[in-house]
Order: C-alpha cells, then structure tokens, then sequence
C-alpha cells in the first residue's frame, strides 16, 4: 500500500505561523505535523509515500529526506500551487506517478495516533473514508452516511447559512482507496474537472459527484476513542496539544479560565446552571443571532430598564453588568482604601481586589456573632451568600437585620449562588424597606447557565452608589445578543424556577453518592450547585485531579489550597444526574489504581 500525502498549500489560515516555515513543520508536543504522520504510515508498515508539494517545497523536501531517508518517498510538485486547491496537486500526482497499489490519502494538516491509520487498513472495504462524529469546532468536508455507507459529500462552500449538521460527520481527511479506482472512475473524473472545469477546489467533490450518479460506493469507517485533530488554523494547535499532551492538559486549563468549548471534557469544574435555557430560548436567539450582530445593543439605561423588568422591581436601583466580574475593579477603585471584612475562602476576586481586608471563617458554618465581632473596626463587610467553594448559605434576614445595626458600614452582598439555596434573595426585602448601607451583587451566569454571554448586575437603594457605578460603565455595555437574551426570558420564569428545583434534586442525590464513596471523608451539604468534598488519605491523592482529567477527560475544582490546613479538597459543579454517575465512577477507577 502507498501513502499520498498532500502538502502543497500555502496554509493561509494558519498564517502569521507559516510566514516561515512549512505548515508540516509545525510542532505539536516537540513533534513536527509531518513527522507524526510519517512516523505512523512507518509504524503501520507503509513505507512507499508520495507527497505533493508546493509552497516551501524544499524545505519540506530537505527535512523529510535528513528524517527519512531509509524510505521510499517521492514528491510531485505543484507549481501553481498558490491559484489552485488540492484537486489540482492530487491530479499532478496520478499523472506523474503509476499507481500499482492500493492508496492512503491523507491530508498533511492531520495529527493521530497510531489506532486511527490501524482503523481505516483493516477496514474490509476497497473504498472507504474515515469519519468522526461532527463536534462543536470542527469546519471543512462532512458528509452524510446510511448503513456504513457515505451518501452524500458536502465540501465547505456547499455549507450555508442554516446549514444541519446535527446528523453530519466530519472527514478526516484520511481515505483508502483501491488502486483500480485510483487508475479508473476517480482519475479519470479527476483530471478532467480540475484541466476544464475548475482547479481551485477540493478533490472531495469528485467522490461526491461519483456517490451522487452511483458511480461508486465510499464505505464510512467512523471513529470512537481514537485520538485526532485537524490544524486549520493557529487556535488548532492549543487543542491538538490539549488532545495529545495529557500531562499538560491540567496546567492549560488552568491558564486559560475558560475558552473551553473545543475541548473534549466533562467540566465539573466551571459552574452553570444545566436546566436553563431551554430549547425553545436557543432556537429563538439562533433565530435573531444575523440581525443581533448587525446592531449596536442599547444605552445603560434601557439595559437597566429590561433587567428592572426581569427582576420585578422599583426603577433606578440596578446596573446591568458584563459579567459581575466587571464590577469588582470598580469597587476596589470606589472603597479599596477602606478596611474589608470577608469570607475565608471564598471567591478569589475579592481577595485579590481588596488588599485591606481581615476575614472571618467559613468552615461550612458561618457564625453571625463572630462576623460582629470582628465587624468592629472596618468599614465594609463582605457577604457572599452562599459562599464559593463552602455551600454555606445565612438567612437573607439576618443579613439584612445586621445590616440595620451597622448602617456605619458598607454591606456587600454576593448573591450569585442564592437561587439554589433555602434562602430568598435580600432584593425583596430591601424593596420593602430599603437600606442604604447594602449593595447586592449577582452573577446571572451560575443562575441563568449562560457564563458565555456575560450577564450580572448590582443593586442598590442608595442613588450615589449608583450613580457612581453607573459612571463607571462604558456606552455600550453589554452585546446584542445577551441584551436580547434579557428579553426572552421575561417569557420563562416558570421555566427558570423548573430548572432552579432540578438542580437543587440533582444535588441532594450526588451528595448523598459522594457520601458513600469510602475514601470521601465528607461531601459538605451545600446550599449552591456545587459540592464540596473532604477525601480521606491526603497523602495518596497527590495527582488525582490531573489523573481525572489525562484518564478520564474530567475537569474538577481542587480548592485545598483556600483552605491551608493541610487537607485534600475538591469542589464539583453539580452537572446532569447520568454526568454526576459518570464522575462517581470514574473517580472510584482512578483510586484504585492508585
């Protein structure tokens, strides 16, 4: 069998990277593109390649003959490489080269693992094309398949808008096909589409012609666990490295917090809201998304106005957020300088923002007669309601009767977590009977499940607090898209509240799981979608996060170190109730073997 390995683009998507170098001389893992595949066509006995050449055809030539050069490999050069498209270079290659055996084509952007070439030779079809299961990231040819075979292929420029690809697959790029074929309906085709019709377009139309007029049968070879990834373009290479490189896997994560969508994981370890929205609030925004991004979203004040809506309360006492995160820099900037009193530990941001702080502990248990005591000298207090990573939850009255007590001191209150707890929100008491002294900030990500449209806002009763915030914000504060989202979901409260019970159900079932598990130690009641879980042998759970997620493609929380007393912490986002089973018994898997 021979291997035709087409690498004559000049790989504009991956530009500026490919300025300089061949795009198969990219590294992935200290491994360049072409040496992955070459080294496993050689691992999996071929040994007689082509490649079709182009753009930075002597470097490539150079590097693969110093590499390889106990090999048989021979190069067809694409000379017009820049005007066409790899019809044309796969052309070239049947005619310069006799085909005497059965081919490989694969396309020379491709990283895999040895299991993926096994599938496809071993396949028992003359003809065939390997695919996978069409995943949120990937672009370029799907095709559509009935019984094992390929019935219909769609190049890219056939995708338009609206396009279905819920019951698609992607190629892979990788084709086995016999050389009859080769010498036959496909070369022949072939050539005469690319020399009189257009040049500038994908090979792959050619097989779609043939299926269509029944010309020949592609048989589909569809992957399961086999690792692989397309490199279009320079964000490719983060995922192909998040793919291969297992141990580097955890330390990416953590760096980019967030930006995870292509990535292959369950995430335990981001926190949202799995009920909400519904189907129907999707199809709407995917509905409005063309005219969403075509326009400007509205000034503060009608954001404010809609948010005002939602929530059902008086006027001129919110400010819509991108995010609540964009709030904290604008309170350090207001109050920074003041003495903060706060959880420990708790959601990062405020640490790090408010250097003059002191703290009272939350051990799963809040004692509201310590945090008075400890109130004394400073001159705003910190509440976040339920607290992140404890679950521990106070009751909104006793709060707000503090609050009155101490209307010397600025009450911060961070209700981002309230909707899953026993407790109300303080908003509609403070509607009743307003304090002037408390700000209530709310994250609507956790709550909404929407963290990628960036929505959460700050209430209070005192107009300059307000205005001081509101001064704060830029004119167009937050996109169309989660403006729109704002209005939708004035039609789905009932919806919203659903979801709010299922997940609250949700817990209370993956609890008490976690409190069977023999080396948990204790999975903390939780008033929040997230539980904390004491484990027991600290010592011997050194690398169990990053086993979680190299074994298992789990993402978790370890917060042990918020907690600096020497013991082995983990938070779980609460997730659906068959993902919740999945990290009970994945997590048993990877202690035992230890």
């Amino acid at each position: 069998m021979k291997a035709i390995i087409l690498a004559a683009g000049i790989g504009r998507r991956m530009q500026p990277l490919t300025n300089a170098v061949h795009k198969t001389l990219l590294k992935i893992n200290g491994r360049t593109i072409i040496e992955g595949i070459m080294d496993n066509l050689i691992n999996n006995g071929i040994s007689d390649v082509i490649i079709a050449t182009g753009y930075r055809s002597a470097e490539l030539k150079e590097f693969v003959s110093a590499h390889y050069a106990n090999i048989n490999v021979s190069y067809v050069h694409n000379e017009r490489f820049a005007e066409t498209n790899n019809i044309h270079s796969l052309a070239l290659v049947f005619d310069s080269v006799k085909i005497s055996d059965d081919i490989l084509l694969i396309e020379s952007d491709l990283i895999f693992e040895e299991k993926v070439i096994q599938r496809i030779i071993n396949s028992p079809y003359a003809n065939v094309a390997l695919l996978d299961h069409f995943k949120s990231g990937m672009d370029g040819t799907v095709v559509t398949v009935s019984e094992q075979v390929v019935t219909g292929i769609i190049p890219p420029h056939l995708q338009g808008a609206g396009f279905d690809f819920s019951d698609k697959y992607k190629t892979l790029n990788i084709y086995k096909f016999s050389k009859d074929f080769c010498n036959t309906t496909f070369k022949q085709l072939l050539t005469y589409y690319s020399q009189t019709i257009d040049d500038n377009c994908y090979y792959e139309l050619i097989l779609g012609i043939l299926i269509y007029i029944q010309k020949e049968t592609i048989y589909a070879e569809i992957i399961n666990t086999e690792l692989w990834a397309e490199i279009d373009d320079p964000n490719d290479l983060r995922v192909a490295e998040f793919i291969f490189d297992k141990t580097k896997r955890l330390e990416s994560l953590d760096a980019a917090q967030g930006g995870c969508w292509n990535n292959d994981m369950l995430d335990f370890c981001f926190i949202r809201n799995m009920y909400f929205p519904n189907n129907s609030i999707f199809s709407e925004l995917k509905n409005s998304l063309v005219k969403l991004c075509q326009n400007y979203g509205s000034s503060q004040k009608i954001l404010n106005k809609k948010l005002e809506f939602y929530l059902g309360i008086q006027p001129g006492k919110v400010n819509l957020l991108n995010g609540l995160s964009q709030v904290y820099p604008i309170l350090s900037l207001l109050w920074g300088d003041k003495k903060f009193l706060m959880p420990e530990p708790t959601f990062g941001e405020y640490k790090r923002l408010f250097k003059n702080s002191i703290f009272y502990a939350d051990r799963v248990d809040i004692d509201l007669a310590y945090i008075q005591q400890r109130a004394k000298d400073c001159a705003v207090v910190v509440f976040v309601n339920p607290n992140n990573p404890t679950g521990s939850a106070i009751d909104s009255s006793a709060i707000i009767a503090f609050a009155a007590q101490a209307r010397d001191k600025i009450i911060i209150v961070d209700e981002s977590f309230i909707d899953f707890s026993r407790f109300s929100s303080l908003i509609p008491l403070l509607e009743e009977s307003a304090l002037e002294n408390v700000i209530v900030l709310k994250s609507l990500s956790k709550s909404l499940g929407i963290p990628g449209l960036r929505l959460g806002f700050v209430y209070s009763c005192n107009d300059q607090y307000n205005r001081l915030i509101r001064e704060a914000l830029p004119i167009w504060n937050i996109n169309s898209v989660a403006e729109h989202f704002l209005e939708i979901i004035l039609k789905h409260k009932n919806s919203i509240e659903m979801s709010f019970a299922k997940t609250i159900k949700d817990r209370e079932i993956f609890l008490s799981a976690l409190n069977k598990l023999t080396f948990v130690k204790k999975a903390y009641n939780s008033q929040a979608n997230f539980i904390l879980v004491e484990f027991k042998d600290d010592a011997k759970l050194k690398g169990l996060v990053a086993s979680l997620l190299s074994e298992y493609s789990i993402y978790v929380k370890d917060v042990s170190p918020k907690f600096n007393d020497g013991k082995f912490y983990l938070r779980f986002a609460v997730r659906l109730p068959q993902e919740n089973q999945r990290l009970i018994e994945c997590l048993s898997a990877c202690l035992l073997k230890g």
